[in-house]
């Protein structure tokens, strides 16, 4: 897929994920921004770039860390996402968060601008991740960081059949590198190329916790990136990819629902 076609896909896709996205992946998406804050440290007053920011669940916790002093410009290439940070925004008092479409790969930002630049499982969906990285460089500060978060390794991610599940019907190419990035030590690449020193990675496995079927299809179905292509079915080929999900996912069924592993990998570096 042509970068251009695979950024207008991921825009148009976000925003139909965006009604569900908050709901759907506040929980499962902490134990990867816990770490994420504990890396990245925001501190009071200072100028932060939260890119692929969606509904702000990163964007938010960091509001609280530096405060009214400080200010954070979050980006995301859907403008429904953008609606629904924006709204949350003024709803939470947060003056100094500002929601704002942009692509990751061209920020209308200006150089040496930011003291912190974050990316919370966003990067893998870039059509060229190598140039966002580039971009993060450019705009951060001397010495400012850089602190990006990646779902891991597909063979430790329970969920990964839902991309053949939907290309069997509707050709997508969502995000045809979409684990890439999380095999062994690749997301270093990135950030060596882009000129980050003092480069650090780490692994975190985890567990999507659904309390029934519905509930992780959602999720998966509705509220993350192959949810343009999932409204494009008809009733009988939505129920029969469902299925298919569902038996993909069987054997981590328990008694209260699912539990289904996954993996994050976190990196960050130093301009």
């Amino acid at each position: 897929m042509k970068p251009d076609l695979q950024r207008r896909v991921q825009r148009y896709g976000w925003d139909k994920a965006a009604e569900y996205y908050e709901h759907a992946w506040k929980v499962q998406l902490r134990p990867a921004h816990d770490v994420m804050m504990e890396a990245a440290k925001p501190a009071e007053g200072e100028i932060v770039l939260d890119i692929a920011a969606g509904t702000g669940l990163l964007t938010f916790r960091m509001a609280d860390m530096i405060g009214p002093s400080g200010n954070i410009l979050a980006t995301d290439i859907s403008d429904e996402m953008v609606k629904a940070g924006s709204l949350l925004a003024s709803t939470k008092s947060f003056y100094q968060v500002k929601f704002e479409r942009m692509d990751a790969e061209n920020l209308s930002c200006e150089e040496a601008t930011f003291d912190l630049v974050t990316c919370a499982l966003g990067l893998m969906y870039f059509p060229e991740p190598d140039i966002a990285m580039k971009e993060m460089y450019r705009v951060l500060k001397q010495d400012g960081r850089a602190v990006v978060g990646v779902w891991g390794s597909r063979k430790k991610c329970g969920w990964a059949e839902i991309f053949p599940i939907v290309d069997k019907r509707v050709s997508t190419d969502v995000c045809p590198m979409f684990f890439n990035l999380g095999e062994q030590e690749v997301l270093k690449i990135p950030f060596i190329e882009a000129g980050f020193k003092e480069i650090a990675l780490s692994k975190i496995e985890t567990t999507l916790t659904y309390s029934s079927a519905e509930e992780a299809c959602q999720a998966s179905f509705l509220g993350g990136p192959v949810a343009m292509a999932y409204a494009r079915f008809d009733a009988e080929a939505k129920a029969e990819a469902e299925q298919d999900y569902m038996a993909s996912i069987a054997e981590y069924k328990t008694s209260g629902g699912y539990e289904i592993p996954g993996e994050f990998v976190i990196a960050t570096g130093v301009k």
